[in-house]
């Protein structure tokens, strides 16, 4: 399996474990290889991760955008294209 077809698995997998939850703005984060195993971390935004106000949604109408919290995702696939695990990317730094 080279790079570009261990995205597109982890990608697939990644939609398909989220189909319900209408995940948004799917972004590759990272990609790492070492011996038969691919980490791939993703980036990507869930409705409710997005704080909604009235005043919000009044300047988001105006052109202003809006904070918008993500959630990442470390999926390790082997180079056969198994999933192996999929867990949240630990945060590092201040407050986090």
């Amino acid at each position: 399996m080279n790079d570009l077809e261990a995205i597109a698995a982890a990608r697939s997998y990644l939609k398909q474990v989220f189909v319900d939850e209408n995940i948004t703005d799917i972004s590759l984060e990272e990609i790492e290889h070492v011996g038969d195993q691919w980490m791939i971390t993703f980036g990507f935004s869930r409705p409710w991760n997005t704080p909604r106000t009235r005043a919000q949604e009044v300047l988001e109408n105006l052109g202003a955008a809006s904070p918008v919290r993500r959630t990442e995702k470390v999926i390790l696939l082997h180079d056969d294209g198994r999933v192996l695990s999929m867990k949240d990317r630990p945060r590092v730094g201040i407050g986090k």
